[in-house]
């Protein structure tokens, strides 16, 4: 199954320097965000990423480029320009970088990546969030329950718009936070089935702007609720926070053996 990472947008704000770098190249313990999160894909054995960029994507592009030398250890001649490796490390990654444009909103980044999902069910995830959520146990519920999409869900950081759910866990649109007893907010990683895709395109949008909002006029859409850690990464204080967590081994989004 592929995942589908969003990282295009604005300029990230988590970098105080005058030029900016994608969000999801901002840096947590060395690595970039976008890193932890493959990482996360990858322990649960899903490693064929499809990376949907805009802002400045060619820094994404050259990172994947030079992943194997920026991983090891390196000689270089500087006379003949020959480069001997150390430590030889890499990942069992196959990543797919496009293009998807600065001002593309996530539905339109989405219908662009349509043709490289191969007509199969694929995993989606935003590339500014950490997270602990089961990817498995996501899947095989989105298996079992046979809908056309399955959102992670988590309890709000605090800025978070609050979704309404069923009995059931079937979304059923958003709730006024003065009501919300047992309140949940997007998580931000999913699983669609390929029809979804269908209802991205431009002419079938009709005015609707979300992702949830799109599916749920047609089909039914699950929720994969989970009280495990979720953090957005929005401001230099969630990165500041996310780097101490790593810094003294206490990462709970670390699912992954060094």
């Amino acid at each position: 199954m592929k995942v589908i990472i969003l990282a295009g947008g604005l300029p990230s704000t988590l970098i105080e320097e005058d030029e900016k770098m994608p969000k999801p190249m901002a840096e947590i313990g060395g690595r970039p965000i976008l890193w932890h999160i493959m990482k996360q894909y990858a322990h649960y054995e899903y490693n064929d990423f499809i990376i949907c960029t805009g802002y400045k994507g060619e820094v994404i592009k050259e990172y994947f480029m030079n992943f194997y030398i920026y991983q090891s250890d390196i000689t270089v001649d500087l006379q003949t320009n020959e480069v001997e490796i150390h430590r030889k490390q890499t990942e069992d990654w196959k990543v797919s970088v496009i293009d998807t444009g600065r001002n593309s909103s996530v539905i339109e980044r989405l219908y662009m990546a349509k043709d490289y999902i191969e007509d199969k069910t694929v995993l989606v995830t935003y590339g500014d969030c950490l997270s602990n959520i089961d990817i498995q146990g996501m899947v095989e519920q989105h298996r079992m329950q046979g809908d056309i999409a399955t959102f992670a869900v988590a309890h709000p950081t605090g800025r978070n718009e609050i979704l309404a759910l069923n009995e059931e866990g079937k979304y059923e649109g958003v709730m006024d936070k003065t009501r919300a007893k047992d309140a949940w907010v997007n998580a931000c990683s999913m699983v669609l089935e390929p029809e979804a895709f269908q209802y991205f395109a431009p002419e079938a949008l009709g005015g609707v702007s979300t992702l949830m909002e799109c599916l749920t006029r047609e089909k039914a859409v699950q929720t994969y609720q989970h009280e495990g850690f979720w953090s957005p990464i929005e401001t230099i204080r969630d990165k500041t926070w996310l780097e101490g967590l790593w810094m003294k081994e206490k990462a709970p989004w670390k699912v992954w053996e060094d």
